[in-house]
C-alpha cells in the first residue's frame, strides 16, 4: 500500500488462519503480511482493502495486547465498497453469515452486514466516512 492508513482496526481470533481465509476469499481483502510464531499461530497479520487495512492475530499468544483483549467481545468494522450487491454475492458464495441483506439507507448508503467465523460484525457499504457532502 503506497499510503498506509492512519487508523487500523485490530482483531484477535481463536483461529486467525481461518479468519484470514474468510476475509480474503469471502470479503475480498488482500493479504499484505502474515507472521507466525514458532507454534504456527499467527502473531500478526495485515490485510488490506482499498486504501484501508485491518491487523489481526491469534488469541492465546500471551502478549500484552492479548491479555488486554481477553474479555473483549465481538467488534464491528465498516468497509466502503463500490458495488454492494456484487460484494454481497461473493460473501454469500463463500458461505458468510449475512445478518442484514443489501439495504438502501435513509442517509443515502447501500450496505449489508455479515458476521465472521468468530462473531465480529462486518458492514460493507457505499457510505464514505469523512468524505465531504456532495
Amino acid at each position: 500500500m503506497a499510503d498506509a492508513p492512519s487508523i487500523c482496526p485490530t482483531l484477535l481470533y481463536v483461529d486467525a488462519k481461518a479468519a484470514i481465509k474468510q476475509l480474503t476469499e469471502a470479503f475480498g481483502f488482500t493479504e499484505h503480511a502474515v507472521y507466525e510464531g514458532g507454534n504456527g499461530k499467527v502473531v500478526h497479520a495485515e490485510l488490506s482493502y482499498g486504501n484501508g487495512m485491518v491487523m489481526l492475530g491469534s488469541k492465546g499468544t500471551g502478549s500484552e495486547f492479548d491479555r488486554l483483549m481477553e474479555s473483549g467481545g465481538p467488534v464491528g468494522v465498516y468497509v466502503q465498497v463500490d458495488d454492494v450487491d456484487a460484494h454481497h454475492r461473493r460473501a454469500v458464495e463463500h458461505g458468510a453469515v449475512i445478518v442484514l441483506p443489501p439495504t438502501d439507507q435513509d442517509y443515502g448508503s447501500r450496505d449489508y452486514m455479515a458476521r465472521d467465523l468468530e462473531g465480529n460484525v462486518w458492514s460493507f457499504g457505499t457510505y464514505r466516512p469523512g468524505a465531504s457532502a456532495e
